[in-house]
């Protein structure tokens, strides 16, 4: 089955019965038209791929633009691949489905980039996660980052804990900067603690809450998710030696306060 490059099918009759000839395949590999293959297993180092009644082989990085984790996960699947490789008259095809992604990328990657503006909400997938937040895939091959800073109103310690590699989800953005770099945002997604804290909190009131930090000068309290509270070094006992306060307090304690 030959794929046109506007995505139509050219079906012969020999086509139609999954019968695609070599000179079709060697038409189609000069050309650099795409061809319809099932994916029949994964095999050392890629795919088995049944195009019509020959076999092609894919290797594993050329399967998808995101580095595959599970190779399972594409067996049985019906993709459009490139024929990249054609010897021994037909008998040996090795193909690419990442070709053809990464060129309908290219042509999406332009529209995409200008629809990317401060406020926009846009729907994307985590391509890859790091120490300092995570990439975001948001089509096209564009890729922005969502910084561990912008993951939630709480205090978001390793990125692992929100994103992995594969989730899909929205993001609003936040900035597109001169060099193109697009930051992403979630937690404006979310409502902000801060907006009910005047309407929640007195002056005298006693509350629960997790101590999440200590510093010389008293420990930070989050007293619900996004919103911390200082409590003074002067506030815990003993007083009377200096720093002899913090032998008391752990981080990660909850208490009240």
């Amino acid at each position: 089955m030959l794929v046109s490059p506007a995505g139509s099918l050219t079906l012969s009759r020999k086509l139609a019965l999954s019968a695609a000839s070599a000179r079709q395949l060697e038409d189609a590999y000069r050309a650099g038209l795409p061809v319809e293959g099932k994916v029949e297993r994964a095999v050392k180092g890629g795919y088995e791929v049944r195009i019509g009644r020959q076999l092609a082989f894919c290797p594993l990085s050329q399967i998808d633009t995101i580095r595959t984790t599970d190779p399972s996960v594409h067996e049985g699947q019906v993709y459009a691949f490139r024929i990249v490789e054609f010897k021994d008259g037909g008998k040996d095809l090795v193909v690419s489905r990442r070709a053809l992604l990464e060129e309908q990328q290219r042509a999406q990657a332009a529209e995409i980039r200008r629809s990317i503006v401060p406020g926009a909400v846009i729907t994307g997938r985590v391509a890859s996660v790091r120490e300092f937040g995570a990439f975001v895939d948001l089509g096209g091959g564009v890729q922005g980052l969502l910084h561990v800073s912008e993951m939630g109103w709480s205090r978001v310690v390793e990125a692992s804990q929100v994103a992995r590699p594969g989730d899909e989800g929205t993001v609003k953005g936040l900035r597109v900067d001169d060099d193109g770099k697009i930051a992403l945002g979630l937690k404006q997604l979310m409502a902000d603690p801060w907006s009910n804290v005047e309407s929640s909190y007195a002056v005298g009131q006693v509350r629960t809450g997790r101590i999440t930090r200590v510093a010389d000068f008293g420990a930070f309290v989050e007293l619900e998710p996004g919103v911390e509270a200082l409590a003074h070094a002067s506030t815990f006992p003993p007083t009377g030696r200096a720093q002899s306060w913090t032998k008391s307090v752990v981080t990660g304690t909850t208490g009240a306060f």
